[in-house]
């Protein structure tokens, strides 16, 4: 038996975007934004109880497949529009209040026009009951949008008894999760935008296998507030950012249950020797005028994790990243501790995403994934062992080193390895200054790594690899970090 659900755009358009900044449509739609809906219409028919019960069987079951026709997405013109009614009487004025005088902010509404006006979601071996069927027929029956209120729906329930051919169909991006309908009503409630659901890991037999410890999808922590360190400091924000999360789990009561691949230590507290998650930094660097200031950080899971959509793991992001209601979005505040060394404090707020920022390019990881031969670093490499050789044995001492790493890491044995102080890569400091430096020219760094070498390197391997590369002993503390340098890369 399958549970469908059939919805028809009767305009022949989906006015929908994932985010305030996103540019494109976001089509086909996907379950938590459906879900949305559903949960809408069942707050305008009233809050009914079997309703909400119905509800609440729906997102215990596993993500559904999606059976949607392709489209053309409709160029979307920049409009501006009024922002909200002001909330208190404080903030009224005439410029405020009178339509001629309102101050406008621009907005896109992203379209996408179907080939086929009907999409359907398809839960195999769903079996709910009369009563349950009967109230999700009621909620679907009075959902008139999915999306923006533009998008015009007729939607219904179906039971399918026959085997359901999906060999059109495609797994869902996003899918909803027990208690999301609470987590819904919590957030309108409070007047927030909600966050997408969770996102589900893409499943392809034809995908080429990585070889690569580190996984290619990454949670995006985008800078928007406070004055972000220097790059040379991104060592000691990446360690803030882990005892950060480390701290939200013992915050939500599972301090003694945090993941290895979190915390990267074993349960005997020993560091662990299984990769475990990386924060590195992501800075504006290699293109024209590039600076090298970080734009921000991201989270690089191990290859093969899913801990970036565990219930747990957003629980914890939840409870460090609040709503922010001038950026309408969550923000993490980091901050260190009273009495820190001026070199070293900092208080910045950091939004979680998973979708890169509207023209912010440098938080692309695409531009650290892409597959290529030949990779140089971004941030310098800390050797794993102290050098003992002189002169020209000295740089192959350092190859050899980092050759190492490469293997340490699942990636072949480069064919060559170049060393130096300065990076390739356009707008990144040096792995050293020279002379008479102030304090913060120099990279700063945990105490656990602090007299280790430091140096800037080109690897070239004998055939494409995928990315991201994060060498040698400071790759989880962001450090080491790669991006392919030539053409071929592309």
């Amino acid at each position: 038996m399958t549970l469908v659900l059939e919805i028809e755009y009767l305009s022949g358009v989906s006015y929908a975007a994932i985010g305030p900044d996103s540019e494109v449509p976001d089509w086909p739609p996907q379950p938590d934004r459906i879900f949305s809906a559903l949960v809408a219409t069942w707050v305008a028919r009233g809050q009914d109880r079997q309703e909400a019960g119905a509800l609440e069987w729906l997102e215990h079951l596993p993500a559904p497949h999606v059976l949607a026709s392709g489209a053309e997405h409709r160029t979307d013109a920049m409009v501006f529009v009024p922002p909200n009614d002001p909330r208190s009487d404080k903030q009224k004025s005439a410029k405020g209040v009178l339509p001629a005088l309102r101050s406008r902010q621009p907005r896109r509404f992203p379209a996408a026009r179907p080939h086929d006006r009907v999409v359907r979601l398809f839960w195999l071996d769903a079996k709910p009951g009369k009563e349950t069927l009967a109230a999700l027929q009621l909620v679907a029956r009075d959902t008139a949008y999915v999306g923006h209120s533009a998008s015009l729906t007729r939607c219904r329930f179906l039971l399918e008894h026959e085997a359901v051919d999906l060999s059109a169909a495609r797994p869902a991006e996003r899918r909803v999760y027990a208690g999301r309908l609470a987590e819904l009503r919590q957030t309108f409630e409070a007047g927030r935008r909600p966050l997408p659901g969770a996102h589900v890991a893409p499943v392809s037999a034809a995908k080429r296998e990585r070889a690569n410890v580190f996984g290619e999808r990454w949670l995006l922590l985008e800078h928007v507030s406070g004055e972000m360190p220097d790059l040379r400091a991104c060592a000691l924000v990446a360690k803030a950012l882990r005892d950060s999360l480390l701290c939200g789990y013992r915050r939500i009561g599972l301090g003694d249950e945090i993941p290895e691949v979190v915390s990267g230590h074993d349960a005997d507290g020993s560091p662990s020797r299984r990769p475990h998650l990386a924060i590195v930094p992501l800075p504006f660097a290699g293109f024209p005028y590039a600076d090298g200031h970080a734009m921000g950080f991201a989270l690089v899971p191990p290859q093969g994790s899913t801990i970036l959509d565990e219930e747990n793991f957003r629980k914890v992001l939840r409870k460090l990243a609040h709503i922010n209601e001038g950026y309408g979005r969550r923000v993490l505040t980091l901050t260190t501790k009273e009495g820190t060394p001026s070199d070293r404090a900092f208080n910045i707020g950091l939004s979680p995403t998973f979708e890169r920022p509207a023209g912010k390019r440098s938080l692309d990881p695409a531009l650290y994934t892409r597959r290529a031969r030949v990779f140089a670093t971004t941030t310098p490499i800390v050797l794993d062992r102290h050098l003992k050789e002189e002169g020209a044995a000295r740089n192959e001492e350092i190859a050899t080193q980092i050759a190492v790493a490469c293997r340490n890491t699942d990636l072949p044995t480069p064919e060559a390895v170049v060393a130096d102080k300065h990076s390739a890569i356009e707008g990144v400091p040096s792995a050293y200054p020279s002379g008479k430096f102030p304090p913060w020219m120099r990279w700063r760094l945990p105490p656990s790594l602090a007299s280790r070498q430091l140096t800037h390197a080109v690897v070239r391997f004998p055939e494409p690899v995928d990315g991201p590369v994060i060498l040698c002993a400071g790759r989880f503390m962001g450090l080491g970090l790669c991006r392919p340098l030539h053409e071929e890369a592309r």
